[in-house]
């Protein structure tokens, strides 16, 4: 069976999850396309036309199964390649534009919130990472659509998106993998990881003014910054790197040997976030032992029991902090991951599709 998956915009997390598709289900015949994550606003409404001028060839070859990302402007591709109209076409929404916290200096969001709409619209299945990404984008879309013009009656076909999309989250590798390796790594309880994008949506400002605090009422704690950094990051950064110096173990982007290490030392990994519809990086780091500690919003009450949430606020997150790292006894167990793992969804993975074939 030949497979064309299409990631218009390759975030780590794409392509993580078009790796290591491609690697668990082998006995397809795949074919990937992928573009550079930069430009977004480009790159949303741009990539049939990118692939049409570089990749002519490659799209005009016959294939079973289209599964593109919900970042592929789809029902372009199709037009403009109507043959690949005849394979089973499914998008993959890792996220959605409707969700997405604008900040005060973003373009309109409305090109990419049609590039979702309409790709959606276009599959013949439509897969989402978790149940809050797609209730997220029916309950967006709906009241978005009803700035139109007209008064469209757009209820009726969402929720008839709703009832026919599947969940599928982006399975993270087999922990016993990678058990004999981390074993080598001592976990320091008191040590704290932030592995985030440095973007304003991750609220690092939340996260930073609770170590502040931390720090100011004198505990004894570890800290390691990593995660994806850009040419442009939020001015809470500069700050923290400097008022927080005498905790920090790490600072930055780190070589892929030297961030797993880091992960399978920390004690506990954090998430202050307005915007996540899955969240590998805490996912990763809970797998190799750390205590995640997450927000009661979004997607995590469905994936992360209560005593592994605080209620949201800063507050809520300092108290939470302060018991960790002081009383060993409030501390939870490590948690169990093999749920999230390749093992639990390879099945289901390929089923998808074999179904859509």
């Amino acid at each position: 069976m030949r497979v064309l998956l299409l990631s218009a915009y390759e975030a780590v997390s794409h392509r993580y999850w078009a790796h290591s598709l491609m690697a668990q289900l082998d006995e397809f015949s795949w074919t990937l396309l992928s573009l550079p994550p930069r430009h977004f606003a480009w790159r949303i409404r741009g990539n049939p036309l990118s692939w049409m001028l570089k990749e002519h060839d490659t799209l005009n070859q016959s294939f079973d199964v289209v599964l593109a990302t919900s970042m592929v402007d789809l029902a372009t591709l199709v037009g403009l390649f109507p043959h690949l109209g005849r394979a089973k076409k499914v998008v993959y929404f890792h996220e959605n534009q409707f969700a997405y916290p604008e900040s005060s200096d973003q373009v309109s969001q409305l090109e990419a919130k049609m590039v979702n709409l309409y790709a959606a619209l276009a599959a013949d299945s439509v897969v989402f990472n978790s149940a809050y990404n797609r209730d997220s984008l029916i309950d967006g879309a709906r009241a978005f659509l009803k700035k139109m013009p007209e008064n469209l009656p757009v209820a009726k076909p969402l929720e008839e998106l709703r009832g026919r999309a599947l969940v599928l989250p982006v399975p993270i590798a087999d922990s016993s993998e990678r058990l004999p390796q981390a074993a080598v790594h001592k976990t320091v309880p008191h040590r704290i990881v932030w592995n985030h994008r440095w973007e304003y949506d991750k609220n690092p400002d939340d996260f930073f003014a609770v170590l502040f605090a931390l720090s100011d009422a004198g505990a004894a704690f570890e800290l390691a910054v990593l995660g994806q950094r850009f040419r442009q990051t939020p001015a809470i950064f500069a700050e923290a790197e400097q008022r927080l110096a005498p905790h920090i173990v790490a600072w930055g982007p780190q070589p892929e040997e030297a961030y797993r290490a880091l992960l399978d030392s920390a004690g506990i990994v954090v998430s202050t976030t307005w915007h996540e519809f899955q969240g590998l990086a805490i996912m990763e780091a809970a797998q190799r032992g750390a205590l995640p500690l997450v927000p009661d919003r979004l997607c995590f009450p469905a994936l992360y029991p209560p005593a592994y949430r605080y209620d949201g606020t800063r507050q809520g997150l300092y108290d939470r902090l302060t018991a960790w790292l002081t009383d060993p006894a409030s501390r939870p167990e490590t948690l169990d991951t093999s749920a999230w793992e390749w093992p639990a969804w390879r099945r289901a993975y390929r089923q998808l599709l074999m179904d859509s074939a």
